[in-house]
């Protein structure tokens, strides 16, 4: 089996995790964060759906902290009305997933709320 290094090229992917902070693109954010290709915000949780209302993607994962969480009712509601697919999952699990979709090309963002 050959193993081939993945190229983001001018993509930022997420780097690592820990208690409180992000490591994208080898710069470090804390507290919780909205990630699009190109780009990285803060996040202000589940009451700030404005940022999340505006994206022109597949695909939004939010990450629920360190165990998977269902996202308010009115959250979801208002990404489905604006025909925006949303994954709730840990977000470990949505930093991995992220990573794996960017490097294919992808359109794919990602909330995460901190572990």
């Amino acid at each position: 089996m050959q193993f081939t290094e993945v190229e983001f090229q001018d993509k930022l992917p997420i780097d690592g995790y820990g208690a409180g902070f992000f490591r994208v693109g080898g710069k470090v954010y804390e507290g919780a964060v909205l990630l699009l290709p190109n780009s990285v915000a803060p996040w202000g949780g589940y009451e700030d759906a404005s940022p999340l209302l505006a994206l022109k993607v597949d695909v939004l994962f939010i990450g629920t902290g360190a165990e998977t969480a269902h996202i308010p009712k009115h959250l979801r509601e208002a990404l489905e009305a604006a025909q925006i697919g949303v994954e709730p999952m840990a977000s470990p699990a949505a930093c991995r997933t992220y990573n794996v979709l960017l490097a294919e090309g992808r359109r794919v963002a990602v909330a995460l709320l901190p572990v």
